[in-house]
């Protein structure tokens, strides 16, 4: 039997109501998601909150499944804890979003990659990630991981367009500087 095929008995084992079933989806995919929910947070328990609710939101919504959904499952539960964790943050913080005085230079660096000459471990990086102001870190985590674009972005947090680029502009060039004091050891490309 192959991996699509073990988890369409399990979807259909959870739309059923077996616990083991629900055990087993949360045992799979928690981990992962933990990192996904630890993204928008920097703290441990904020996240495994999220993580928390999203997961009620899977098990009570799993009849809603479909297995053509873009992504399959792992897909569909990532969009619920992206959306669980945008939920939250809307709801205990009081989110400021800095003025749009780098709007040009936004929309000069909205593709640019980051060429960096360090060896940069993905632990680092989320490390840095993790420490950018709360505004920064929303706006390049939905941009960046979540692909979300700048019109997506400025619906989901009732922002302009301008202030989303500007945040992923001030985001990239806070990464950047403190990539750059990291102790370079050879070139990488890094696409932020």
């Amino acid at each position: 039997m192959d991996a699509y095929e073990c988890e369409n008995i399990l979807i259909k084992n959870c739309k059923k109501g077996d616990s083991k079933a629900h055990t087993e989806l949360f045992n799979s995919y928690a981990p992962k998601m933990l990192g996904v929910c630890m993204r928008y947070t920097s703290n441990r328990s904020e996240a495994e909150d999220m993580l928390q609710d999203s997961f009620v939101k899977v098990f009570l919504n799993i009849d809603k499944f479909e297995s053509e959904f873009q992504g399959g499952l792992a897909a569909w539960i990532r969009r619920i804890c992206v959306n669980t964790a945008l939920n939250y943050i809307r709801k205990n913080q009081n989110l400021k979003f800095d003025s749009i005085s780098d709007v040009q230079l936004a929309e000069a660096d909205d593709d640019a990659d980051l060429e960096l000459g360090t060896d940069v471990k993905k632990e680092d990086l989320l490390k840095l990630i993790a420490q950018l102001p709360p505004g920064y870190k929303l706006v390049f985590n939905l941009y960046v991981f979540e692909q979300y674009t700048h019109q997506q972005i400025a619906e989901e947090l009732k922002i302009s367009v301008n202030t989303s680029k500007s945040q992923l502009s001030k985001a990239r060039a806070y990464l950047k500087r403190a990539l750059l004091n990291l102790k370079p050891k050879q070139s990488i490309s890094l696409v932020l």
